[in-house]
């Protein structure tokens, strides 16, 4: 069985004070690519995550829409995740 899928993830602490936002992309149960809002760009575990990395982190417009991911997505959504 083949498996591809990726997650969009947000991560608060202290409420909206400090966030990070996270995309993960998994093949056949390994994780192969991340993009996480610390680091500000994606970053490759295997040599397909990496060439995928690269192909990535080469579109300005895509890697500024990821980067900004943690207030139009995590921040503005903050009521809908927290009880």
């Amino acid at each position: 069985v083949l498996q591809f899928f990726g997650t969009a993830e947000c991560h608060f602490i202290n409420g909206t004070e400090k966030v990070r936002y996270m995309q993960r992309y998994i093949h056949n149960r390994l994780q192969f690519l991340i993009f996480d809002s610390d680091v500000g760009h994606f970053v490759g575990f295997t040599p397909y995550g990496e060439k995928w990395a690269q192909a990535a982190n080469s579109h300005p417009q895509w890697m500024e829409q990821r980067r900004t991911a943690v207030d139009w997505y995590c921040r503005n959504n903050y009521k809908v995740f927290t009880p």
